[in-house]
């Protein structure tokens, strides 16, 4: 899935997924990726433990226009143009029934979930267009296709974004810009600790067991299963995939 000459963004570059598909990206030789994410420290880590003059980061609230606008911009300064934009941070919320649910909560959930893709397409495709097209992914969740219970923020947030990939997909195809939706199941990572714990407090190994007893192939992914999809999205093997929603959850939604 050869990325060379190509430069990307990669949004929650911090965290798991993000910092296992820069570290793929490399691999297949891209020139450039611009890790984003809200602490400096964390960004700064990603960075040395990637081991590459080709890693950037730049901290920002993916929710705030001024600093997507300021990312983006950055890194067409640092590489000259741009190919690939990795949308994939994204904030859990709080595991409570709708009726408990804190308004400040629903509306961090959806600012960075949603306006946080939306302000993520809006300033990159510009320059996507000047640069002939190019490829953008966004991370939903399974929870994009089915409801959860106690979950009520995120799981409209990741429904909200498959609406959102497919408006980008129309308005992108004229210019070669193709957008796709990433849909994982649960993934050992931060953000699956958070919600263990947030279903059962103090329980979260017994949390873990049920939900992969509901997954087919018997696991929860790795980051670098959610990785690989993003690769070859990313990559000129997916040039005639456009609007499309790929699940990566093990058969968890079968």
């Amino acid at each position: 899935m050869n990325l060379l000459g190509k430069t990307a963004i990669i949004t929650g570059g911090a965290g798991g997924i993000g910092k296992a598909t820069a570290k793929m990206f490399l691999a297949e030789g891209i020139q450039g990726v611009l890790l984003v994410d809200l602490s400096e420290d964390s960004l700064k880590e990603a960075k040395t433990e990637l081991e590459s003059d080709k890693v950037y980061y730049f901290a920002a609230d993916v929710s705030k226009s001024d600093q997507v606008k300021a990312y983006t911009d950055k890194a067409v300064e640092l590489f000259g143009s741009l190919d690939i934009v990795f949308l994939n941070a994204g904030f859990e919320g709080v595991v409570k029934p709708l009726t408990e649910y804190p308004e400040e909560g629903f509306d961090k959930v959806l600012a960075v979930n949603v306006k946080g893709v939306w302000l993520g397409m809006k300033y990159a495709f510009p320059y996507l267009q000047k640069n002939g097209g190019g490829s953008v992914i966004i991370t939903s969740s399974v929870a994009g296709f089915r409801g959860t219970a106690l979950m009520l923020a995120y799981t409209t947030s990741k429904h909200a974004v498959i609406g959102t990939m497919r408006v980008a997909a129309l308005e992108g195809a004229p210019h070669q810009i193709r957008v796709n939706t990433i849909h994982p199941g649960p993934v050992d990572n931060r953000m699956m600790r958070s919600l263990e714990d947030g279903f059962a407090p103090g329980a979260g190994e017994e949390v873990k067991k049920g939900f992969e007893s509901k997954v087919p192939l018997g696991r929860y992914a790795v980051n670098e299963d959610i990785a690989n999809l993003a690769t070859f999205l990313a990559s000129d093997k997916s040039k005639y995939i456009t609007g499309a929603t790929y699940c990566i959850d093990g058969g968890f939604t079968i």
